[in-house]
């Protein structure tokens, strides 16, 4: 048994991926009874949310779970660069009766400067939190480190593991190019050398100290026992949870998810100003089409993505959400999230 599952008096070494916007206090309570880590995205939340989030979960279970915070940086805001493109996305707009916005936000704000956050999980104490896109201040960690919470932060290279290693925290979950979602790139303009998940695992067994948890293809027991046997004290698993009944994905996700298009996954800016892995759509298509403008930043993109997307679904078309999911979408298996973690523990031997 690892550490990780010791410390966490985990069944199973498996953690749902936390999927901001899918994950849902069902789904975490559920997986976590099951014997995994069951974890909630607030990376998109108020604090007030959060804690909606996290009052709820715990009313379903006592079981530890993980709790995901977004780390990156600030926007750096291009009034211009954000009007040309609305510009270009004015024909999508056109095309389901509605007019661009005059301006952009940036609509999530980054725990890095999230003081309400901070004090919310001081509070109610998660036994995880994890960080997506970087690490917060010294200070920030320090503090949750005294509140006896593990702390788990996502790394796509070396360079960032080591990062993480020298802020003190528990365990790294290794992010290989096949996951879907967001990249948990530190610097979203930094060189990305695209590291499978086999690869990063290995790579970070060699240079790190702490453990690893592989995340990225992984669908069924079979990717899980191989996660393993490269050395990962535990795997992480998102779209494999995305049909469970627990979570939120709208019926046209599952529906998406559960067809043809499941094959073809494109990792792209366009949707949210970040990379990120997801079903191709028209909007991913328009956004890379020849004398396309650049993005704005994340997460002022999302903002132009979303009002196009909430526009489009009052006419009952969906070709434009971020239906995030990874290179393995069609391994994709529409169970109950409890007897979809007993069949992956069944898959793997354990």
């Amino acid at each position: 048994m690892s550490y990780l599952q010791t410390r966490l008096g985990l069944q199973w070494p498996i953690i749902q991926a936390p999927m901001a916007g899918v994950s849902t206090p069902q789904l975490a309570a559920a997986v976590s009874n099951a014997g995994g880590l069951g974890s909630l995205g607030i990376g998109a939340c108020s604090a007030a949310q959060a804690r909606d989030m996290l009052e709820a979960t715990r009313a379903r279970t006592g079981r530890p779970f993980n709790v995901n915070v977004f780390c990156h940086a600030p926007a750096r805001r291009d009034a211009q660069g954000e009007a040309a493109w609305l510009q270009h996305l004015a024909p999508l707009f056109a095309e389901v009766g509605a007019t661009p916005p005059a301006a952009l936000q940036e609509i999530y704000p980054t725990f890095r400067d999230d003081a309400q956050t901070v004090e919310l999980l001081l509070q109610l104490r998660p036994a995880v939190v994890s960080f997506h896109f970087g690490l917060p201040d010294a200070a920030r960690i320090q503090a949750l480190r005294a509140a006896g919470i593990v702390l788990l932060a996502t790394a796509t290279d070396v360079h960032e593991a080591l990062q993480i290693e020298r802020a003190g925290l528990d365990a790294i979950v290794a992010q290989g190019m096949e996951a879907g979602g967001h990249r948990g790139v530190f610097d979203p303009d930094a060189p990305d050398e695209g590291l499978s998940t086999a690869v990063l695992v290995r790579l970070l067994r060699q240079h790190s100290r702490l453990p690893v948890i592989a995340a990225g293809g992984i669908m069924d027991g079979q990717g899980v026992r191989a996660a393993l046997d490269l050395g990962a004290a535990a795997v992480q698993l998102g779209t494999a949870f995305i049909l469970c009944p627990e979570s939120a994905a709208s019926e046209a996700y599952r529906a998406q998810l559960q067809s043809e298009r499941a094959s073809h996954t494109r990792l792209t800016r366009v949707l949210s100003g970040r990379p990120a892995r997801g079903l191709v759509n028209r909007l991913i298509e328009w956004g890379k089409a020849a004398g396309a403008p650049p993005p704005p930043a994340y997460p002022v993109a999302y903002d132009a993505a979303k009002q196009l997307h909430a526009a489009a679904v009052r006419q009952g078309l969906h070709e434009f959400a971020a239906h995030w999911a990874g290179q393995g979408a069609p391994l994709a298996r529409a169970l109950p999230a409890a007897q979809l973690l007993a069949q992956l523990a069944r898959e793997a031997g354990f």
